[in-house]
């Protein structure tokens, strides 16, 4: 079962960086239904559906992450860009978390 989530994360981010978010998402969907509390397939996941403008969707994966690893700079960051699509205004939080535990994009 690790083998083969480890598979669909590999294809999933694969997928990701070729910007093909639908397919990536489907991919990385297969390693959660594998491998539910693993962070990395949950931002991982969080990304396919931001970029492919699923902010409903991204939240909750963007959210999933943050409970499984509260120090993740970049979950918190994924999370406050979703919520701020969708107008929440706890966005702002989360953009303050991401800054104090850094998001890795400088």
């Amino acid at each position: 079962t690790h083998v083969d989530a480890y598979d669909a994360f590999c294809n999933g981010t694969w997928l990701l960086e070729a910007r093909e978010y639908r397919q990536a998402a489907l991919a990385l969907e297969r390693a959660k239904a594998l491998e539910p509390d693993k962070g990395s397939i949950r931002e991982a996941l969080g990304r396919a559906y931001l970029s492919s403008r699923s902010y409903r969707r991204a939240a909750e994966e963007f959210a999933a992450a943050v409970e499984l690893s509260p120090t993740d700079g970049y979950a918190h960051y994924g999370l406050a860009r979703s919520l701020d699509r969708l107008g929440d205004p706890l966005a702002a939080r989360h953009y303050r978390l991401a800054e104090c535990f850094g998001t890795g994009l400088d």
